[in-house]
């Protein structure tokens, strides 16, 4: 879709809105801002076809909704989501950000949308992009620890589903509401303006959403290159002179989205679609050689995604039984200077069907099935992995029930991966088994234990079992194993959450032993100047803690004071010795809360510790500190609600670089960066 007809889309449907609007609001009372942002009902996760409020699961979860997620909202879904305990992003430049969940990325994160799988390409290499816009969420919801249950092979560490309510799943309460944003930012001359729309009548309910945002070149805080990066360098001959600094080169972006859908909503039969088109341009940072010369390399992403919803309520023993499936035609390309260098194609699906029963012996419950079909192919020079065909058959049943104060959530899943190559050449079934425990004890109002043991499996994707070539997003030279088994993963946690009128704490520590963990092991070997790197397998284990607490300090004449402070930890080790790679380093963070009628405002920082437990050929990553705030005041007029506000991050101008990011010598995060916007509410 070209970037001008979704700019003319936009402010056709803004203009429409808000012309509506104005008509709607003589007939009742308009709804404001703070009703959204500040009047939170029971959050629950979707992603359970048991809707189960957060704060009844036993299993680690948590969802961005509301005030928190708009204060949270960035360019990528990984940025969005890395200030909550446990949760860190892969960050490849301003374009690229992957969650990072307890130590787990890529294929064993499951990032989803209404709780179906993105179908991108985001795990087949570092350097490509989530294709999703966390600017257009209702809510985030993340699931901590193996999440293979809910989603099958992908989620053996956790997943991320993103909500946007483009298949309404209530009826409206008003014919048209919504809201509209534009904003603006100093350190990268961000540019972009948002929407989306909700209505109905009756049974029938709509929605309508799109986004244009162009950024450029961010500002860093010192050099693009690290210390140890332009040591390298000049030994090798580089001129100090020709090294960036202030603004790091090919690191625009520019993207835009455009979806809406329909649903009816009977008291038994619902069904609904939705479409939606979501398109990025973005630079690769750091210098790409290729035949001896430098060329900046941009990637152009664009997906076409369409989703399908239908069920009956009261069918006989059963609540609900539903189905949701989407079709994705994925596509891109990368370009190398002026030239389109390989192309990426994606044609997958999924689905699932879930029958929910009713209460059977103090019993409540699920079973579902689920099918997964991708067809992949990447065709140029820098193509690493061949072209294969993926299809997952899973089915899966999960109960849970209350002893008094006890709660207990079981579950098990089965399912068959087949992964073969286009060619016919080679081709690889697996079966996978995985099995959940969840125990919650409530002997108090005030406090709860949770206690999770989970047996998951997963099974190698196609880029570990077939890579073979130059990947340049990672400067090595991949080689895949197509005898590689599935790996497993073993996790004990233990959990507590206080929770008052005036404070709310929460606390884990977790274990997780992977028997045959896959990963990338370096060979000490080197074809045209790259470091070979084998999909190889080992034993490894992941041990970490999380703590995450909100006190209220003062509630007086001059506002509403509450701290929030949160801290975490992962080590990552092979059990013949030697830490896992890009592992994230220990966090912790304070923020400073202050609300008074219209107002509100935070103050925070965030260490980031010194990562020194590092892998063979990883270099130490330094420690840096972000100091972050915000403030952002509401009015109402007869109509709308409005919302003007002011966002400040890395304000001491720190340079600061992710270890786990591929790119940490080359691309530092921004520096110092005012971001200031204005949001209208309808």
């Amino acid at each position: 879709m070209s970037r001008s007809l979704v700019r003319s889309a936009l402010a056709l449907s803004i203009l429409a809105a808000l012309s509506s609007t104005s008509f709607a609001a003589e007939a009742e009372h308009p709804h404001t801002a703070r009703d959204d942002a500040r009047t939170l009902d029971e959050v629950k996760v979707t992603a359970s076809p048991l809707d189960t409020a957060l704060d009844q699961l036993a299993r680690p979860a948590e969802v961005l909704t509301g005030i928190a997620l708009d204060e949270r909202r960035a360019a990528t879904l990984g940025e969005t989501v890395a200030s909550l305990p446990g949760v860190q992003s892969s960050h490849f430049g301003p374009g690229v950000g992957r969650p990072i969940i307890r130590g787990l990325d890529g294929g064993r994160v499951q990032v989803l949308g209404n709780g179906l799988s993105t179908l991108d390409v985001s795990t087949v290499s570092v350097d490509h992009a989530v294709s999703i816009e966390p600017f257009l969420a209702d809510s985030i919801e993340v699931l901590k620890g193996p999440a293979n249950l809910f989603f099958g092979n992908g989620a053996i560490g956790g997943a991320v589903n993103v909500v946007d309510n483009r298949i309404p799943t209530e009826r409206a309460e008003r014919f048209i509401s919504g809201r509209a944003e534009v904003r603006a930012g100093s350190g990268n001359d961000e540019k972009a303006s948002l929407f989306r729309v909700d209505g109905g009548s009756g049974n029938f309910a709509w929605h309508l959403d799109g986004l244009v945002r162009d950024t450029g070149n961010i500002d860093i805080a010192d050099f693009a290159y690290s210390a140890d990066k332009r040591a390298e360098e000049i030994a090798e001959g580089e001129d100090p002179a020709d090294f960036e600094r202030g603004t790091l080169g090919n690191s625009a972006t520019s993207s835009r989205a455009l979806g809406g859908g329909f649903a009816y909503l009977g008291d038994r039969v619902f069904f609904g679609g939705a479409l939606s088109n979501y398109g990025t341009d973005y630079g690769i940072p750091g210098a790409h050689s290729h035949g001896g010369e430098d060329e900046d390399v941009r990637i152009e992403l664009d997906q076409n995604r369409q989703e399908l919803r239908f069920g009956i309520n009261d069918l006989g023993p059963l609540k609900q039984v539903a189905v949701h499936a989407t079709f994705n035609d994925y596509d891109h390309v990368e370009i190398e200077g002026t030239e389109v260098g390989t192309r990426f194609i994606n044609e997958a699906s999924e689905a699932r069907l879930e029958a929910v029963q009713n209460e059977i012996w103090g019993w409540n419950g699920a079973v579902g099935l689920q099918y997964g079909d991708r067809e992949f192919e990447a065709i140029g020079d820098e193509a690493f992995v061949p072209a294969s065909t993926t299809r997952d058959r899973g089915i899966f049943v999960m109960q849970e029930r209350e002893f008094g104060a006890f709660k207990v959530e079981l579950g098990a899943r089965h399912d068959r991966i087949d992964v073969a190559l286009a060619d016919g050449l080679a081709e690889r079934d697996f079966s996978t088994n995985s099995a959940s425990v969840g125990l919650r004890w409530a002997p108090a109002e005030l406090w709860h234990l949770s206690l999770n043991l989970d047996r998951a499996e997963r099974a190698p994707s196609a880029e570990e079992l077939y890579a073979e070539g130059a990947h340049i997003a990672t400067s090595t030279f991949e080689i895949g194993d197509p005898l590689l088994e599935t790996e497993q993963a073993d996790r004990v946690e233990i959990g507590a959450h206080l929770h008052g009128e005036r404070f709310d704490a929460r606390a884990a520590v977790y274990q997780t032993r992977f028997d045959d963990f896959i990963y990338l092991a370096d060979t000490g070997l080197e074809i045209d100047e790259l470091p070979v790197r084998l999909w190889t397998q080992a034993d490894a284990d992941f041990r970490g803690w999380e703590i995450e607490g909100t006190v209220t300090l003062a509630e007086a004449a001059n506002g509403k004071w509450t701290l929030r402070g949160f801290a975490d930890g992962v080590d990552a080790e092979l059990d013949a010795g030697g830490n896992l790679p890009r592992i994230a380093p220990g966090r912790f963070g304070l923020d400073l809360g202050w609300t008074l009628d219209a107002w509100r405002a935070t103050l925070g920082a965030v260490r980031y510790r010194t990562q020194d437990d590092v892998a063979d050929g990883e270099t130490p990553t330094d420690g840096f500190t972000l100091v972050n705030a915000q403030v952002a005041y509401h009015w109402d007029t007869q109509t709308f609600g409005w919302e003007a506000y002011l966002q400040g991050s890395n304000l001491t101008d720190e340079e600061a670089r992710l270890h786990t990011s591929f790119l940490k010598d080359v691309a530092p995060l921004m520096g110092r960066n005012l971001t200031a916007g204005l949001r209208v509410f309808f």
